[in-house]
């Protein structure tokens, strides 16, 4: 047990080591893929987020991961995240990667069955309408459950119309 609550000094500098060069292949690849990389888009781009801070923290901590196999999983998980990026200029692709988004209010209306679906509760509606500075329920045109899993509010006056372009899923 004492094992747990000690290190050594060539495990301690195998990690700054692993840490260093897994950090400087992360940069390299990111700058390379561009912003995307870490977007929260789709559910696509949040797995590949986690998947690549998995890799990071085997890579820098299990002594069983040498750094070449980290870099190599890094490459293969951007180059997985940028044949994605641009097969979902296609309808198919578009439809396994992406989750649509679902209204919840519209027009001041709850849209009880979405909330459900959704699993979103009228708790979390009203602290996502508070958090948006909403102060009458009418000024609500719409409040969207994106496909990253935020809720984005859209409230105006009584006589503005939101723009049918913004719900169309």
């Amino acid at each position: 047990m004492k094992e747990w609550f000690t290190t050594n000094n060539i495990t301690l500098s195998a990690i700054i080591l692993t840490a260093l060069g897994i950090y400087i292949a992360l940069v390299l690849l990111t700058r390379l893929s561009g912003k995307r990389s870490f977007s929260k888009m789709s559910s696509f781009d949040f797995a590949i987020t986690v998947a690549i801070g998995s890799i990071l923290a085997s890579t820098i901590l299990s002594k069983s991961v040498v750094l070449q196999d980290g870099i190599i999983g890094l490459l293969i998980l951007y180059i997985i995240q940028i044949s994605v990026a641009y097969g979902r200029r296609w309808e198919t692709i578009r439809k396994l990667t992406d989750n649509k988004p679902t209204l919840l209010m519209k027009n001041g209306e709850i849209l009880e069955d979405n909330l459900k679906k959704c699993k979103v509760t009228i708790s979390d509606l009203k602290a996502k309408l508070r958090e948006a500075n909403v102060i009458q329920i009418s000024e609500v045109k719409a409040v969207v459950f994106e496909s990253t899993g935020d809720i984005s509010v859209l409230h105006g006056s009584e006589d503005k119309k939101v723009d049918d372009w913004l719900l169309d899923f």
